[in-house]
């Protein structure tokens, strides 16, 4: 388990610094946020997993709005 957040949240780290080289990164920054806060709900965070929840979709969004 701890495997899975250690791996999840190095790849939001990472999506995040690739996010403006290109826009796949943007999803995969929010695929990334969404698997930290599946993690944060299996360890009992509820807190954790919510606001990476609200994290991932607020900036998909975001994303989603702004022009290229």
């Amino acid at each position: 388990m701890t495997v899975f957040g250690a791996v999840a949240v190095s790849a939001m780290v990472l999506a995040y610094a690739l996010e403006r080289r290109h826009r796949i990164f943007v999803g995969a920054f929010a695929a990334a946020c969404a698997a930290s806060s599946a993690y944060g709900f299996l360890i009992g965070s509820i807190p954790f997993g919510l606001a990476e929840a609200v994290v991932a979709l607020r900036r998909l969004r975001h994303r989603a709005l702004t022009p290229s």
